[in-house]
This record gives C-alpha cells, sequence and structure tokens, in this order.
C-alpha cells in the first residue's frame, strides 16, 4: 500500500514538491554559508519524494544551542513560507476523501519546514 501511494502521490505533484527542494538545496549549497541550509532541504526533498512508510523523529541532541540558532534563521529566511504551502496543500487535499492520505503528508512536510534542524529520517514497518 506503502508503494501504490508514493507513486500516486509522485504522479500528482510530489515529483515537483521534491525537484523545487533539490533545486532550492543546490542553489542554497552555492555559498558556504547556506551549505547546512541546503543539506537540510535536500533532506525535506527526499522526504517529499518518497514520504508514505517515511517519518522523522527529533535528535537527543536536537536541544542544543546551535540546532536553536539554525532553526530561528530557517525559520525567518523562508521555512515559515514552505511550511504555509504545505499546510494550503493539504487543507485542499482534506476536501476529497481520496485526497485525506496525500494531505496528511503535507500537513507532516509542513511540521519538518518549521524546523528541520535535529530531525532524522526514519523508515517505518
Amino acid at each position: 500500500m506503502k508503494i501504490l501511494g508514493n507513486l500516486v502521490w509522485l504522479l500528482f505533484g510530489g515529483i515537483i514538491i521534491a525537484i523545487e527542494y533539490i533545486i532550492g538545496s543546490l542553489i542554497l549549497m552555492v555559498t558556504i554559508v547556506g551549505i547546512p541550509f541546503g543539506l537540510q532541504t535536500l533532506k525535506m526533498g527526499f522526504l517529499a519524494l518518497w514520504p508514505f512508510g517515511r517519518d522523522t523523529r527529533v535528535q537527543a541532541r536536537a536541544s542544543g544551542c546551535l540546532y536553536i540558532i539554525m532553526n530561528l534563521l530557517w525559520l525567518f529566511c523562508g521555512g515559515i513560507w514552505i511550511a504555509l504551502t504545505h499546510a494550503l496543500f493539504g487543507l485542499l487535499l482534506m476536501i476529497t476523501i481520496i485526497g485525506i492520505p496525500f494531505g496528511m503528508q503535507h500537513f507532516k512536510l509542513s511540521l519538518i519546514a518549521l524546523n528541520p534542524f535535529g530531525r532524522d529520517i526514519i523508515w517505518l514497518r
């Protein structure tokens, strides 16, 4: 079921979202200062490419000062807009019964877009 959900996700916009994340991460990695932000965007892009059957967990060391500062910088420099876009797409998809699982994935991605630093992507069984 996860494979079918991921294939339908890719056909109905998931591939576009993943490509946008990957292009954004490559642009961010052009500068030395943007490399940590580009790596987090790349992580979100791979999660957006195949979201069903994967989740994120907060790392044990994620409460450090550096993670908080990086998440705040990320939030003010674009993370809020990415999260709002995912939330809007999630609300639009929740209108139909068929779109509910895809809307839930957008809500998951919107929470990750708010604070990506200090999270690990894990595979669910």
